[in-house]
């Protein structure tokens, strides 16, 4: 049975290996994202409760982190959430793990009030959980990347209304 929980400290460990794991079979590889995760947990905006872990009884399967961020256009900014990253173990990729943990971590943000989630990701992944190109909203990444892999999604109805500008993310992502 999959149980999505909290992360614990004690789990620190085995989400670094699944995150190691998960990114290393993909086709852009491990690129320090376990590393990213752990600069994360040290910024004084890391919330305990936006990360979270998939469990089936035995193992991890799966990690999302949600962080803050907020997008700037002159002196207007607006706060909202980046996910970053999504790992699912290989062995148990596309049996809706991922799905879980985006629907979890959604839920949380905005019980927590957050208005809005950007994500760096695949195209053909994240759009079946309500993401769409961020260029359609104003929203820009602060760093190069294909308009079709920074997506946005609003977490309630007109959540991203008014907001455009540059992503700013936590120095945790100047790696």
């Amino acid at each position: 049975m999959l149980m999505i929980r909290t992360v614990r400290q004690s789990d620190y460990s085995a989400v670094s290996d699944l995150i190691r794991t998960a990114f290393s079979k993909t086709a852009n590889g491990y690129r320090h994202e376990a590393e990213l995760v752990d600069k994360i947990r040290e910024d004084p905006t890391y919330q305990k409760r936006l990360e979270v872990v998939a469990e089936n009884g035995v193992q991890l399967v799966g990690h999302g982190l949600l962080s803050e961020i907020r997008v700037v256009d002159g002196d207007t900014s607006a706060t909202g959430l980046a996910l970053a990253p999504l790992a699912v173990a290989p062995a148990v990729q596309k049996s809706g793990v991922g799905g879980l943990i985006i629907g979890e971590l959604d839920n949380r943000a905005i019980k927590l009030g957050y208005k809005f989630i950007v994500v760096t990701g695949w195209p053909d992944y994240y759009p079946k959980f309500g993401y769409q190109k961020a260029s359609q909203f104003g929203i820009k990444s602060p760093m190069p990347v294909p308009d079709d892999v920074f997506m946005a999604k609003p977490l309630i109805d007109g959540g991203l209304d008014g907001i455009h500008g540059t992503v700013q993310y936590l120095k945790a992502f100047d790696m």
